[in-house]
């Protein structure tokens, strides 16, 4: 049964998979708000909305080793696979997701950042049903973070996979910035981990 966090929360991932994890997926997912109003009724808004979800991979002092985004679709190791960048936003289930193979990921890695930004700087005002979760090799949903966090910002640290000694667990984060690009988000999620 998939576990729904609230901001901040935490879970073990071991718990959610008593026979262990090999791999895990971590899934995205939005639509386009609907205008609001008599004038956002009128005039309409945008049919697209383009956020990028990405993979920061971080040592035990937050260092960062190698970065997973539309623009480098595997980490260096093979290790963690992106799924692709989704322009609009349309459809259902995830609209990116990042695939972690938990077995083969370096030793130096202990926190593997999940973020979302805006490269065209759309802001999160205009996304509705977003989501962040994990999902085992098996297609099971392990955990669920709703991102109900709307505003004018255009990135959000969303959650963070982080090793507990042999074990993983994955904390829901929601931190709001304004970065652009997933390099704007480093030092943040520096910060906020």
């Amino acid at each position: 049964m998939s576990i729904s966090l609230t901001k901040n929360q935490s879970v073990s991932l071991a718990k959610q998979a008593p026979n262990g994890l090999s791999s895990i997926t971590l899934g995205v997912g939005w639509d386009v708000a609907k205008p609001k109003g008599f004038l956002g009724k009128v005039f309409g808004g945008s049919d697209s909305i383009d956020l990028d979800a990405s993979a920061l991979l971080l040592d035990a002092g937050k260092n960062e080793i190698d970065t997973i985004w539309f623009g480098q679709l595997q980490s260096h190791d093979g290790s963690v696979r992106h799924s692709g960048d989704n322009l609009t936003g349309e459809g259902d289930g995830d609209d990116e997701s990042i695939a972690v193979n938990l077995d083969r990921l370096p030793r130096q890695v202990e926190h593997v950042v999940l973020t979302v930004n805006s490269f065209r700087g759309q802001t999160f005002d205009k996304v509705e049903n977003a989501y962040g979760r994990v999902v085992d090799n098996g297609g099971r949903e392990l955990a669920r973070f709703p991102i109900s966090d709307s505003g004018p910002h255009t990135g959000l640290i969303l959650a963070c996979l982080s090793r507990n000694g042999g074990d993983w667990s994955f904390k829901a984060i929601g931190h709001r910035t304004n970065g652009k690009t997933v390099k704007n988000l480093v030092g943040d999620a520096q910060r906020v981990i």
